[in-house]
């Protein structure tokens, strides 16, 4: 079994930066896997925030680019979220995220960390 576990999250005023966490454990091999992080309001879909490859490409949403940083620290099997310049439509649950390449897929989720921007 994989478990993800996010931290992190708070309140933050709009315009102030936060740093997420998501530390992994479990028999796998963290460096050979890619990680995401994707964030969800209530009543909305989940979405795609950003990705880094096991070989450090990384992806962002358009509207985290230039933001967002994804990182990832092998030897400490986590990956981190830099959010800079957040803005209230940043509020959400944010998720770690990994999947297993098998058919079909299987994706690990942690519990989530809260992040909400309000004054």
């Amino acid at each position: 079994q994989v478990q993800l576990v996010e931290s992190g999250g708070g309140l933050v005023q709009p315009g102030g930066s936060l740093r997420l966490s998501c530390e992994t454990s479990g028999a796998i091999i963290f460096s050979a896997y890619d990680m995401n992080w994707y964030r969800q309001v209530p009543g909305k879909e989940r979405e795609l925030v950003a990705a880094i490859s096991s070989g450090g490409r990384t992806k962002y949403s358009d509207s985290m680019k230039g933001r967002f940083a994804i990182f990832r620290d092998n030897a400490k099997k986590t990956a981190y979220l830099q959010m800079n310049s957040l803005n209230p439509g940043d509020t959400a649950i944010y998720y770690c995220n990994l999947n297993l390449g098998a058919t079909p897929v299987i994706s690990y989720w942690g519990q989530g960390t809260q992040v909400t921007v309000s004054s």
